[in-house]
Formats: structure tokens, C-alpha cells, sequence
């Protein structure tokens, strides 16, 4: 998708959820389900599981950012993944048994989601001006959480687990 960010922020943004996806794309393109779902012991995650969650994430935090219904229900991704967790569920809090329970999608499947949700992202983000990043969308937390701090923790986040899933594709191609 492309988008002309009207401010140097979401430029900015842009560029970084712009990253995020390519490191996706590196991450799982030309693997199978089965390499996908590899964990490096029984209490890490697969590659699956971490490219899933990291867009669960993003697709979750943005569309309440935004005021909208997830990509994930909104264009019919929970059905097509056929995953045993709720509708609602993003991997936060997931057990070494749920991360195993991720299994039988294909590398096609989580990168389409993730382009989805990229997207989605990239065009909400081209509607932002400077003085939205102010804005408050969480006052659970001490201080409340602006629209900006959720956008750099989701980018933080995706970006660690995006490291995350290419080290172990890294793993998996060593001799």
C-alpha cells in the first residue's frame, strides 16, 4: 500500500512499520508449516506462533487506537487460521503449551495477515497529524498511555519478536 504521511511523524511511523514487515517477510518466506512451527526447546516460541502474536499485537492495538473492528475478524483471519484460541486472543500471556497448540500455517498465511494488518496500519497512520500523538488511549497505566507511546511500544514489541522469529530461522538454516 502506499500512503503520503502528511507529517514528518507519521513518516516516521510509516518507515518503521515498514521494517517491521520486511523482517516478517525474511522471517518466513520459503518455509514450510513444519519449519515454521519449530521451537528450539519445549519452552520457546516458533517462528509461527511469533510472527502470528506480533501481528495479533499490532492489528489489536491499532484498531483501538483507531476506533475500528480488527483486521483479524473484520476480514475474516481467525476463520482462515482455524487457530483453537478465541477471537479475542493476541498470544499476551500465552503458555509454552498454547505457543505449541500454533500449528498448520503456512508461511503464505501469517505474511498475508501481516500485509493485511500492515495495511491497515499504514492508512491509519496517513490520517494522523503531530497533535494526535497526544492523545490519551489508555488510562490504565501510570502515566496514562498517549497514541504515541502505544505506536513505539508496538513497534518495540513487533520488532523484538521480529528478531525474535528471524534468529531462529537463522537457527534452523545452520549446517
Amino acid at each position: 500500500m502506499t500512503v503520503t504521511p502528511t507529517t514528518a511523524s507519521a513518516e516516521l511511523l510509516v518507515d518503521a512499520f515498514g521494517r517491521i514487515r520486511e523482517t516478517v517477510h525474511d522471517a518466513v518466506d520459503g518455509l514450510s508449516p513444519d519449519e515454521l512451527e519449530v521451537r528450539i526447546d519445549d519452552g520457546a516460541n516458533s517462528i509461527a506462533w511469533l510472527v502470528w502474536h506480533l501481528t495479533r499485537i499490532q492489528d489489536d492495538h491499532v484498531a483501538d487506537a483507531a476506533g475500528t473492528e480488527q483486521v483479524w475478524t473484520a476480514q475474516g483471519w481467525y476463520g482462515r487460521f482455524g487457530l483453537p484460541f478465541r477471537p479475542d486472543a493476541t498470544g499476551y500471556g500465552h503458555s509454552a503449551k498454547d505457543v505449541a497448540r500454533l500449528g498448520g500455517v503456512t508461511a503464505e498465511l501469517l505474511s498475508e495477515y501481516h500485509d493485511a494488518v500492515h495495511d491497515r496500519t499504514v492508512a491509519y497512520l496517513g490520517t494522523l497529524a503531530d497533535a494526535d500523538l497526544g492523545r490519551i488511549v489508555d488510562e490504565a497505566w501510570t502515566p496514562a498511555v498517549t497514541l504515541g507511546v502505544r505506536l513505539v511500544s508496538v513497534i518495540s514489541d513487533d520488532l523484538q519478536h521480529a528478531g525474535q522469529a528471524a534468529f531462529v530461522r537463522g537457527w534452523l538454516e545452520r549446517p
